[in-house]
């Protein structure tokens, strides 16, 4: 059997960086690289009904020798445009001493328990990082490698009793459109779980309800020398607009169920300037709070600056899962039920983020998040202890058995 670490290095080396601003799915084209790789190792493993669709969704199934549910389990395979995913050279820094982790020597870029303090759970483990200059890429490639190691271990173990399983990998979640296109029909499962957390023993069933400002601002460019009463500066107009936002609701200031309004990207000159926020909230009345707050910044500026100088198009992108997997609470209990059998403890937490689950919860499949093992996604200290990917594969494999005969 393939080791689930040397799966995922051999995925890491896939620049799968999704496009938010490409309208074709998926978003690029070198995600369907991943893909087809992954649909010749599935079909060596022995998963039935492998196929890539025209969308550059990837779905499969393993024959249930039991009663009970048709289980699915889901992961993406494109990584964060927040930073480059090209080129990862990854490595594995041996039974962690605990100390500072050197990742580029020439660039003078360390990871240190000082301010990564969870490195310390680690001592004596085997940790996957990279070298400074990309994202990792754990998320979601942990995930994948975690779901096809557990196929091959039930493949390769016909004694193991367990129903159908269905498997799909799907491309663009990291822009919000991991389930724009996904087929349920093709899928044909009752419940799901996407392999798409954080350290070991997460189980998720809250995520934030999520939505996109994007954001226009139109100035009027005149020379600076005889600019006085004519220029209209776009980029000091979105520099005011951001100070009229809460200057708390800020990921850099919030944790747990407290939301926040995220500047991502911003591009402007004198005479145009976009900006780009995700606004984020686990409760929904202060979702819409918070959009509409962005649409009274809107009127006042274009009363102050004149009509037409600010648009502001807000886009929802998924809501709270809650709602849709407490009528299926089996779910979380046979997760939690899983982790304590393997004595791993369950850290049952909201995501402060956004899974491909909670569309799918909502599209009919109800489709909670468990953990990956990993650490610090979409940023060059990224980091996955080979061990805790072990352990996930194992608590998959559990979660499989506790549904036989269900």
């Amino acid at each position: 059997m393939t080791k689930v670490h040397e799966r995922f290095l051999k995925y890491v080396a896939f620049d799968t960086e999704s496009d938010p601003e490409s309208e074709t799915c998926p978003s690029t084209e070198k995600q369907l690289n991943l893909a087809n790789y992954l649909i010749a190792e599935m079909k060596a493993i022995g998963i039935e009904g492998v196929e890539l669709d025209e969308n550059g969704y990837v779905y499969g199934y393993i024959s249930g020798n039991a009663p009970g549910p048709k289980l699915a389990f889901i992961a993406h395979m494109d990584t964060s445009p927040d930073m480059s995913g090209a080129d990862v050279k990854a490595k594995i820094v041996e039974k962690y001493d605990g100390g500072e982790i050197v990742l580029n020597e020439s660039l003078q870029i360390k990871m240190s328990p000082k301010e990564f303090e969870h490195l310390e759970h680690y001592i004596g483990n085997d940790l996957i990082v990279t070298d400074g200059t990309t994202l990792l890429g754990a998320d979601n490639k942990a995930g994948i490698a975690e779901i096809l190691t557990m196929a091959e271990y039930l493949i390769t173990h016909p004694d193991i009793k367990h129903s159908e399983i269905k498997i799909a990998f799907t491309p663009d979640e990291e822009v919000g459109r991991g389930a724009n296109l996904f087929n349920l029909e093709k899928l044909n499962a009752d419940f799901g779980y996407t392999v798409d957390g954080g350290e070991l023993g997460e189980v998720e069933y809250e995520n934030f309800n999520a939505a996109t400002a994007k954001i226009k601002i139109h100035g009027t460019n005149i020379h600076p020398g005889s600019a006085k009463g004519k220029m209209k500066n776009a980029i000091l107009i979105g520099m005011e607009l951001h100070a009229m936002l809460p200057t708390f609701d800020n990921p850099a200031y919030t944790e747990a169920y407290e939301g926040f309004n995220h500047l991502n990207d911003i591009n402007g000159s004198v005479e145009l300037t976009s900006m780009l926020y995700i606004i984020r909230d686990h409760d929904m009345t202060k979702f819409e709070a918070k959009k509409k707050i962005f649409k009274e910044i809107e009127t006042f500026l274009n009363a102050k600056y004149g009509n037409g100088t600010v648009e502001i198009e807000i886009v929802d992108s998924y809501y709270n899962m809650k709602e849709k997997i407490l009528p299926y609470f089996h779910l979380i209990e046979n997760a939690i039920q899983a982790m304590e059998n393997l004595e791993i403890k369950p850290i049952v937490v909201p995501v402060r983020g956004g899974t491909d689950g909670a569309r799918l919860s909502y599209m009919g499949l109800p489709c909670p998040n468990v953990c990956t093992g990993g650490h610090n996604f979409h940023g060059k200290f990224e980091y996955i202890p080979v061990q805790s990917m072990e352990k996930t594969v194992d608590i998959l494999v559990e979660i499989v058995k506790l549904y036989v005969g269900k």
